[in-house]
């Protein structure tokens, strides 16, 4: 039977409780349950911005309208021949403003009996195996959910783990050419099926259906709707629109200190320079050690009076041999195993990870990194190895403060980068930004710039990160960036690899954070006084590094960077204030341009600027799609060309085609 208020709709029946409310404007929230009422869980949404929405209720129908979404509820009820007793059932429908459908749940199908949410439980426990599933247009394009290492702009017709992994973050946040807009609000390890016929959200273990959707309208309004209900990211600070320079690994101070040096001697533009891992004695020690960075106050004064910020990595990883183990263990602030031994991963020694679903030990690993680091004048942090990344990814085999990793696990790295945004905001450091290696639905909120993991060092890879690039912004995460020139390989005597850095560098360039790093060939040992074994050092990763020719063009490309400051500062501002990406494909501003929801391997730095990277060994041109309704100017020759159509251009090595929309930016007109 229905129930309402001015702002929801409630069925209950059968065991079932269905709740829709107005969530935010044009949207709605949905939760279903069959274990008593649903639980208003937050691990994404927040409270809902004001509407006025409209609920009527007539019978068997009852119907929401918010804005431009209008939800249809229809009651059921009727003898099961089969069962021999009465039976109660709704279905949920979602229309556009015109009247228009934009996703039903799925029709039981007469004697087939299906069941578009299926609850089904997981026994013994007060969790179910929940499946939703629709009803969906079989032409629409899909695109969102975060970092997939996959080169297809178009998810139609693919299945999806929902799970992070070292270079996957699951973020379920999907948009649809059809006009709409769908977050899975349920952490639980699953999998989504976006067929041609239906598409099922899955979770392996979950107390409750939940999920949003609005219908906003444009992708620009939709991406600006989802950041209402999610969150927005801070404004970025002016040092993440420069370059910063990383390698594997800057293993003792001077070392870094002198590229840092080197990018000044040079007149090289340098933002920010990284510590990696293993700057520390143990594992989950969280401090310098003393043998290698003897003085690193005087370190990180040396930077600031060079204008360069220091990063510093923070893994979630405690060595059972840490100095901090004990305590942590006391307090249940390590990640427990259901079974087997707690210990889940051996890089560097065997460690148990932080449970960061827990306050204290939020609390308690800032504590340590605001004394050693913070403190002391670090302002960035690199939040890495966030999935967590298990040595096994049995997914059902941990367990957290929060619950079973199964049933909550992915909402891990959004908590890890809040333990950081919290912990530096109440130290008074305001537009937080850290780089993490995995986010969820709402990490942006937290200041999480993710990068796409350990990537290899091949063109295909590269093809993937734009993809991934365009997107992680649909998903709702505006700051981006990769590994220039991929992690896994690249040895800078090879030829094939400089033309491969170089073409990941253009594409670096237009990047909302351009930062170079890799485990560069041949790597160099490294041990202490004591004779003791320390993580190797990769060879040189500095732009300087990879021949004349090479450093000729990717010292420019560190110039051309600065010039697009300014844009990339006003971009930064509109993600800041109206939740729009940063790279986005071509369909966020011409969604009417079929071409541009599958255009894979080209995007728009902001709603002015088309890049097409390169991404093919020995190519000196390259097809562009020029989006209709606008005139495209080439910004390195100044040539004007209509859209609506294809283009071949030059594409020597040292130049990226980058085009501007209707004349924007003259003043970049031939910087290329």
């Amino acid at each position: 039977m229905f129930t309402s208020t001015p702002t929801s709709i409630r069925w209950t029946g059968d065991g079932e409780v269905v709740q829709i409310d107005a969530w935010g404007e044009h949207s709605v929230r949905v939760r279903a349950s069959a274990a008593g009422d649903v639980e208003d869980t937050r691990f994404a949404l927040l409270d809902p911005t004001p509407s006025t929405p409209a609920v009527v209720v007539d019978g068997d129908v009852a119907t929401l309208e918010n804005g431009r979404i209008r939800v249809v509820v229809t009651q059921r009820e009727g003898l099961d021949w089969q069962l021999g007793y009465t039976v109660s059932t709704c279905d949920i429908a979602f229309l556009d403003v015109d009247g228009r459908l934009l996703l039903k749940e799925l029709d039981a199908g007469g004697a087939l009996k299906l069941r578009a949410r299926d609850l089904r439980p997981v026994l013994g426990t007060d969790s179910f195996r929940a499946t939703a599933s629709f009803e969906s247009d079989p032409d629409e394009r899909l695109v969102g959910m975060g970092v997939y290492q996959q080169d297809a702009l178009d998810l139609k017709g693919r299945v999806l783990e929902l799970a992070h992994r070292n270079s996957q973050s699951s973020v379920p946040f999907v948009l649809s050419s059809a006009g709409y807009g769908f977050l899975w609000h349920v952490p639980a390890i699953g999998r989504v099926v976006f067929g041609r016929n239906r598409t099922e959200w899955t979770a392996e273990t979950t107390g409750q259906i939940d999920y949003w959707i609005t219908a906003a309208g444009s992708p620009r309004a939709i991406a600006s709707a989802y950041a209402d209900a999610t969150g927005h990211a801070p404004m970025m600070p002016e040092y993440g629109l420069g370059f910063w320079q990383c390698k594997l690994r800057y293993w003792n101070q001077e070392q870094l200190l002198e590229v840092a040096r080197e990018h000044r001697r040079r007149g090289l533009p340098l933002d920010v320079i990284v510590a990696d891992f293993f700057h520390w004695p143990k594992m989950g020690d969280y401090r310098f050690d003393e043998e290698f960075w003897p003085d690193p106050d005087a370190m990180i004064a040396e930077l600031h009076e060079l204008g360069v910020e220091l990063m510093v990595s923070v893994w979630p990883q405690v060595s059972v041999d840490s100095e901090n183990f004990a305590a942590f263990r006391r307090a249940n602030h390590l990640v427990s195993a259901d079974r087997g031994t707690d210990v889940q991963m051996t890089f560097g020694g065997p460690s148990m990870y932080l449970d960061v679903t827990h306050p204290g030990a939020r609390e308690a690993v800032w504590a340590l990194c605001k004394r050693n680091y913070h403190d002391r004048g670090v302002r960035l942090f690199w939040l890495d190895e966030a999935e967590p990344e298990y040595g096994v990814y049995d997914f059902d085999a941990y367990r957290y403060h929060l619950g079973a990793n199964a049933r909550v696990g992915n909402v891990y790295p959004q908590l890890f980068s809040r333990a950081f945004h919290d912990g530096m905001s109440a130290a008074g450091q305001e537009d937080v930004v850290n780089l993490v290696r995995t986010a969820w639905a709402g990490s942006q909120r937290y200041g999480a710039l993710v990068w796409s993991g350990d990537i290899h060092s091949t063109f295909a890879d590269l093809r993937r990160q734009i993809a991934a690039a365009i997107h992680v912004g649909v998903a709702g995460i505006p700051w981006f960036t990769t590994d220039i020139g991929g992690f896994h390989g690249g040895d800078g005597s090879d030829p094939d690899f400089v033309e491969l850095l170089i073409r990941w560098f253009q594409f670096g360039a237009f990047s909302p954070v351009m930062r170079l790093h890799g485990d560069r060939q041949p790597s160099s040992p490294v041990t202490a006084a004591d004779g003791s074994w320390r993580v190797a050092t990769g060879a040189d990763n500095e732009v300087w590094s990879f021949g004349d020719e090479a450093t000729g063009i990717l010292e420019g490309l560190l110039h051309l960077r600065e010039r697009l400051r300014p844009v990339t500062r006003g971009l930064m501002a509109e993600a800041h204030d109206a939740g729009q990406p940063v790279v986005r494909g071509l369909f966020h501003e011409f969604p009417e341009d079929p071409a541009a929801w599958t255009a894979v391997d080209q995007y728009l730095f902001g709603p002015d600027l088309l890049v097409a990277p390169v991404t093919a060994l020995g190519a000196r041109e390259r097809e562009v799609h020029l989006p209709a309704g606008a005139t495209w100017v080439d910004l390195r020759s100044g040539e004007q060309h209509e859209g609506g159509r294809t283009v071949t251009v030059p594409a020597p090595l040292d130049s990226i085609p980058v085009f501007a929309r209707d004349g924007a930016l003259p003043e970049l007109i031939g910087a290329l």
